[in-house]
């Protein structure tokens, strides 16, 4: 008996519940138009902030893999931690933007066999941007990356180190702009003769 009103229910339209009721079919259209217009807004929305998130681990893991690469070629912090350098979760590290995706600052757990620690990192990447730029790995350029560890020993106290990896870039020399004190100069000089 339940099954029976159970298809009954189903096989009766909307319009002919709509129009037992009183209502119009009119108005039936645009209670359907504008539940459809907001299915729609919220399916385009959802899909926007998961490309977004997609984007952001994609930079995040390219990021991190270099600092990886980089990490396991320093003599000092395989010393400390010790050999192999696994990167943790990417839940807890954190990722900031900026640049229209063009530089990161990130931070990431990593562990080893004799310790822990945080890799913190500024990149920068060169390229265009398309709308399927997250579809392509990205070549990103480390510009500061420093290693904080801690390394537990046979104590109660646990051993902190802070290991710079951007030591191999040198800063450029200060130079005085000349061209600028010149041109100021001259502009002082015709300042006091229009006075005069």
């Amino acid at each position: 008996m339940l099954g029976k009103r159970l298809i009954s229910f189903l096989k009766s339209t909307p319009t002919s519940q709509l129009s037992s009721s009183g209502k119009s079919v009119e108005e039936a259209k645009t209670k359907s138009w504008g539940r459809k217009a907001v299915s729609a807004t919220l399916i385009c929305l959802t899909g926007g902030v998961a490309l977004s998130a997609l984007d952001d681990l994609a930079i995040y893991h390219g990021c991190s893999s270099k600092a990886m690469e980089k990490a396991s070629k320093n003599q000092a912090i395989i010393d400390a931690i010790g050999e192999p350098i696994a990167r943790g979760p990417w839940y807890n590290a954190s990722l900031a933007v900026a640049h229209k995706r063009h530089s990161v600052s990130c931070t990431f757990p990593v562990s080893g066999p004799q310790g822990t620690g945080i890799f913190q990192l500024k990149a920068v990447r060169n390229g265009d941007d398309t709308w399927f730029s997250f579809l392509r790995s990205r070549d990103w350029e480390i510009l500061i990356m420093e290693a904080l560890l801690h390394v537990p020993t046979n104590e109660e106290k646990q051993q902190t180190f802070r290991i710079s990896l951007s030591d191999n870039f040198s800063a450029p020399a200060c130079k005085a702009c000349t061209d600028c004190q010149f041109q100021e100069s001259e502009s002082k000089g015709e300042v006091q003769s229009q006075t005069s």
